[in-house]
């Protein structure tokens, strides 16, 4: 029983590191030499802020960036919570609480995820537009559903002694 609560330990510390990553790294989007992500678009000179990103015009970049923080917080929200569950629950008990918390991290990194996929193009310049999707995108998609499994284990386990 030891082993199997390590490992999803592991597996929620894992889930966290790669929202971290996903959020906070400067590669979205990747063209030539410059680089895109939620809040900058970088080239070999230094960092810039997206032209127009706090408009009106582009409410769907700020929705991904409070999407992804908001799932960054439930997710290391949940560790604490799981943590202090590990030792109040009673015997016999599952984890409702955290998995409730992990399951909500899981919804807003599909919704940032699939928001900038689906948006990408409308907040960029026209010569970004050649560019690929980049590895932070990517670790988003991949934390996506980390996080859901996540939350499904905690929804099954039960405390024991």
């Amino acid at each position: 029983m030891l082993i199997i609560l390590a490992l999803i330990i592991l597996f929620h510390i894992t889930s966290a590191i790669l929202l971290f990553i996903a959020t906070l790294r400067n590669v979205w989007w990747v063209w030539e030499d410059y680089t895109l992500d939620l809040w900058y678009h970088c080239n070999s000179t230094g960092c810039y802020d997206i032209p127009n990103s706090a408009t009106v015009d582009a409410a769907y970049l700020q929705t991904v960036q409070a999407t992804m923080i908001l799932a960054t917080i439930l997710c290391c929200v949940g560790f604490f919570v799981f943590i202090l569950q590990l030792f109040r629950l009673k015997q016999g008990e599952r984890f409702v609480f955290t998995a409730i918390i992990q399951l909500l991290s899981a919804f807003c990194v599909m919704t940032g995820a699939s928001i900038y996929t689906a948006e990408h193009l409308s907040f960029k310049e026209k010569h970004f537009e050649k560019g690929d999707y980049g590895y932070s995108f990517v670790v988003a998609w991949v934390a996506f559903p980390m996080t859901l499994l996540s939350g499904l284990m905690y929804l099954v386990l039960r405390k024991r002694k």
